[in-house]
């Protein structure tokens, strides 16, 4: 049971870490939602929320019973790359 839910954790960890460029492609009502989040103080709730399940995916992978062959070690990477890759939406969305 609990190997399954660690799978299923780094699967949705890797889901979100490889969704992510394609939420970043702009639509016209994507447009519209960036120019109103201007007007409201820059926040980003989806990101935040990102954010949070991959620190809680992070923190289930560190605790993983077993290393799975190396793959919770590689879940573990993307994971933390994809937390950079967030900061530095963050960051960019400053400028």
């Amino acid at each position: 049971m609990k190997t399954k839910m660690c799978a299923a954790l780094a699967a949705a960890a890797l889901t979100c870490a490889m969704t992510l460029p394609l939420a970043a492609q702009e639509t016209p009502t994507a447009k519209i939602k960036r120019v109103q989040m201007k007007e409201q103080k820059e926040h980003h709730p989806e990101i935040a929320a990102a954010m949070n399940h991959l620190r809680e995916a992070k923190a289930n992978l560190e605790h993983a019973a077993h290393d799975f062959g190396g793959h919770r070690a590689n879940a573990l990477k993307h994971v933390n790359e994809a937390l950079e890759e967030c900061r530095l939406a963050l960051e960019y969305d400053k400028k």
